[in-house]
């Protein structure tokens, strides 16, 4: 059997590389065809790549923690015959030969454009910026630091010349920036014990869409206070049946189904900012986010409009599942156009969540708790939960937020199937 290379897969149309975090196999290990065989993160999603065939796993040409372009060579697979594992030297000898190197990280040097890059007229940098062939990562990573990226056009340690993160990275760090970097206040020495511990990918990557969306939107957060006696009803009473489907019923489904009903009336929550326009969005995909061990992701319920409550509970316990199993794809993650958090599972009264970008809004819920209420003059006891929603005040009112939150609260206290 002829050796097979095992390349870094392109997970999704804008993403040009990833970062090998974990090998599920060793050096010498047998494998099978399909069988988990790394694992990896990209700016989007964190996946098992499975092995392509079967063998045994003759050279791993990449370690954990790498970041490398799509296409790369990542390791062989070979027949029965297994090789001794190489020297650390060895394998990083043998790189060159096994495809694009996935190793090497040029820094590039914040030098001038070139002639040609000079030559443009300033009226068609936006354009020539245009055609500079980058990932969105890139883009807003050099949109942040004010980075012209015709000064690295061609310049980037990626493949024929692609700038990658860690090019506009290491530009900011050598001072390759436009503005000039505000006063630094010293770091405050701390005299204990302490562990040193590099960020993930997923982690690196949700602190930057976090500190992105704070400086992109204007954040405001309104509370709404919900009774949940009629869908806490309603869920005893079907989740027998939904279990003969086969399909779990909690009672995040039922927060979905009103979230879609109140941006059916209030659709400037559905939308989006582009520059001076406001982007309305015909398809109502809600994003649900889920805690995993090395941080969160948001899996994304496309045409959440179309669904009835079996359908968004379906939806919800397969994302969700695959989302812990690490098999969910760049497109489950995708075109997202409003988000539920439910910071109440732990136990959180309430929360005032980050808004995801591009959306102007965001929803958070608390944890569903009997209290006493006063219901017609009249003390009662109510399972009752807190609402807020963060919304982008460009373009959302306050008013409109309301209006929105009220319609939502009246969609469950009223709820009927």
């Amino acid at each position: 059997m002829a050796d097979t290379k095992v390349i870094m897969p392109q997970m999704g149309e804008s993403i040009f590389e990833g970062t090998l975090t974990k090998w599920l196999k060793k050096q010498g290990d047998q494998v099978q065809r399909d069988e988990p065989l790394f694992e990896i993160s990209t700016d989007k999603v964190d996946s098992e790549i499975p092995s392509p065939a079967a063998g045994i796993l003759q050279e791993v040409l990449v370690k954990e923690g790498q970041t490398v372009q799509i296409n790369t060579v990542v390791a062989v697979i070979g027949d029965g015959t297994a090789k001794p594992a190489a020297k650390p030297q060895e394998a990083q000898a043998a790189q060159p030969s096994a495809g694009p190197k996935p190793q090497t990280q040029q820094t590039p040097t914040p030098e001038a454009p070139t002639t040609a890059a000079e030559s443009i007229d300033t009226s068609d940098k936006a354009d020539e910026t245009e055609r500079i062939p980058t990932s969105p990562l890139v883009r807003r990573l050099a949109k942040e630091h004010d980075i012209d990226l015709t000064a690295l056009a061609g310049k980037g340690s990626g493949i024929n010349g692609r700038i990658t993160k860690d090019d506009i990275l290491a530009y900011v760090e050598k001072g390759g920036t436009k503005k000039p970097a505000p006063a630094a206040q010293p770091p405050i020495a701390f005299s204990g014990d302490v562990e040193r511990v590099p960020m993930t990918a997923m982690r690196k990557s949700i602190a930057e869409h976090m500190v992105v969306s704070r400086r992109t939107s204007a954040h405001v957060t309104t509370f709404f206070e919900v009774d949940c006696a009629r869908i806490v009803q309603g869920r005893e009473k079907l989740k027998a049946e939904f279990e003969k489907s086969g399909v779990k019923l909690t009672i995040t489904p039922f927060f979905v189904q009103a979230a879609v009903r109140a941006l059916r009336k209030f659709p400037v929550v559905n939308s989006s900012v582009d520059g001076e326009n406001i982007v309305y969005k015909r398809d109502i995909n809600i994003g649900v986010a889920v805690s995993l061990d090395g941080g969160l992701i948001v899996p994304v319920i496309k045409n959440a409009g179309e669904k009835n409550l079996l359908g968004l509970a379906h939806a919800i316990n397969d994302l969700g599942e695959r989302a812990r199993t690490k098999k969910l794809s760049p497109d489950d993650v995708k075109d997202g156009t409003f988000t539920i958090t439910n910071p109440g599972i732990y136990g959180a009264l309430s929360g005032t969540p980050i808004i995801n970008q591009p959306q102007v809004a965001i929803m958070g819920m608390g944890g569903i708790k009997k209290r006493a209420v006063v219901i017609d003059d009249a003390i009662a006891i109510r399972p009752m939960i807190v609402l807020s929603l963060s919304f982008d005040h460009r373009i959302i009112d306050g008013a409109v937020a309301d209006q929105f939150m009220a319609e939502i609260q009246k969609q469950l206290e009223s709820w009927q199937g």
